[in-house]
């Protein structure tokens, strides 16, 4: 049944707000009660000329300078969707840089200086003809502008996703307070009680009992990344379009592997790290599955992080991962991949600017994206053991359902 995982896949559409350009008017005409003047696109301000393609003011001119110059990641601490004007422009860094693209800046854009005095004073028509005459002369130009706003737009969002639904960033991961998972003595299998010492026992049962509390360890601990990967496939461009069906497929086939590429970056040669803390070592996870596969987990884990992906591509990366087209039993295969496209111009957009210097990194990125389904085709072998022994665990339904695995209905009361 599709049924307890979809509450957490309602559909949320993100809006942007228009009644912002009226607050914007409104801000800049109770500002200058007896003058007519050019505001600024951005924030409503006194524009002082047209800057990177838009007639702004000198705030937001060097606000937009520095976040393209510095290649600043911002993030908002609410919705995406607060309210740009002269008297708060400064509360929302994301947002205002949002509403600059919004708007059509450009750093690629033809820059013109200051408009004199008086034809700032004069009114809206003459202080806005070198625009006019710019855009009306150039259609390719804004052609091009336009389509690399909505790159730009598609990195934003994304990289917003990311940082509100991802357990594992670089903020996050940096103070983590790391702590190791101890192996319970050998016992009832599903019984609980305190952690206690390593107990090593030969017999087929305790062996047994142990993988089956390794797994529920193991289970409750990726469960909370099931919930934050739904959250952050919600924003992704182009997922809310799919059917219903469409992206339980994507989200169910695709979490392991979105979840290998988050947890990655808290993997050492010995250890995988959970976003609590709590780690597993390398010879309790072979326990789990077989030495093979988690050699191979590893040995993934430690060439994704040798990339030194940022937070935005790693979110890009992710979002690349979940549309793929190819899954079985998907339908609409065209628009999966025509926003799965727009993705990796995107990514390759966000390389270029982060990564000048390293030609091959898109290229060795991408090539990431066979092995990682490689390890998720044999990730869900393993879990025939789990179908097969059901009625022994104690999973999480959230848990069962991403990886189809049938459910203990006495236990789950």
């Amino acid at each position: 049944s599709n049924t307890t995982l979809w509450p957490f896949l309602s559909l949320m559409q993100t809006l942007y707000s228009v009644s912002e350009q009226h607050y914007a008017a409104a801000d800049s005409n109770s500002s200058t009660p007896t003058k007519s003047f050019v505001p600024c696109k951005v924030c409503g301000d006194k524009a002082s000329g047209y800057h990177y393609g838009v007639t702004s003011c000198e705030g937001c001119k060097g606000f937009f300078r520095r976040s393209i110059q510095k290649q600043i990641e911002y993030r908002c601490l609410r919705d995406g969707k607060c309210l740009v004007i002269r008297l708060n422009r400064n509360r929302c860094q994301y947002c205002r840089f949002k509403k600059c693209l919004a708007v059509g800046m450009s750093r690629d854009s033809v820059r013109y200086g200051r408009v004199p005095k008086r034809s700032r004073e004069r009114g809206g028509e003459e202080a806005a003809a070198p625009a006019a005459r710019v855009s009306s002369s150039d259609a390719e130009q804004s052609d091009a502008e336009t389509k690399q706003l909505a790159v730009y737009d598609i990195i934003l969002t994304v990289s917003q996703a990311f940082h509100a639904n991802c357990g594992y960033t670089e903020e996050q991961t940096r103070g983590l307070v790391r702590k190791p998972l101890q192996v319970q003595p050998p016992m009832a299998a599903g019984s609980s009680s305190p952690e206690g010492p390593e107990v090593a026992s030969s017999t087929a049962e305790s062996l047994e009992q142990q993988r089956v509390w390794l797994w529920q360890q193991f289970a409750s601990r990726v469960t909370p990344s099931v919930q934050r990967v739904v959250e952050f496939a919600k924003r992704v461009p182009g997922f809310s379009d799919l059917s219903q069906d469409d992206q339980l497929i994507l989200i169910k086939l695709g979490f392991f592997e979105i979840w290998l590429g988050h947890v990655a970056r808290l993997t050492s040669d010995s250890t995988l790290t959970f976003s609590d803390g709590t780690y597993i070592t390398r010879q309790q996870m072979e326990h789990m599955y077989d030495p093979e596969f988690v050699s191979s987990l590893f040995q993934f884990a430690s060439s994704l992080n040798a990339l030194g992906l940022s937070d935005t591509e790693l979110g890009l990366f992710s979002a690349i991962v979940l549309l793929t087209a190819d899954r079985p039993g998907v339908t609409d295969l065209k628009t999966i991949e025509h926003h799965q496209d727009r993705l990796i111009d995107a990514l390759k957009v966000q390389v270029c600017r982060s990564h000048a210097s390293e030609p091959q990194m898109l290229a060795n990125l991408l090539v990431k994206l066979p092995e990682l389904r490689n390890l998720g085709a044999k990730h869900s072998a393993h879990l025939d053991w789990f179908r097969l022994n059901w009625a022994k665990l104690r999973l999480p339904p959230l848990f069962a359902e991403i990886f189809d695995i049938p459910k203990c209905e006495e236990d789950l009361q």
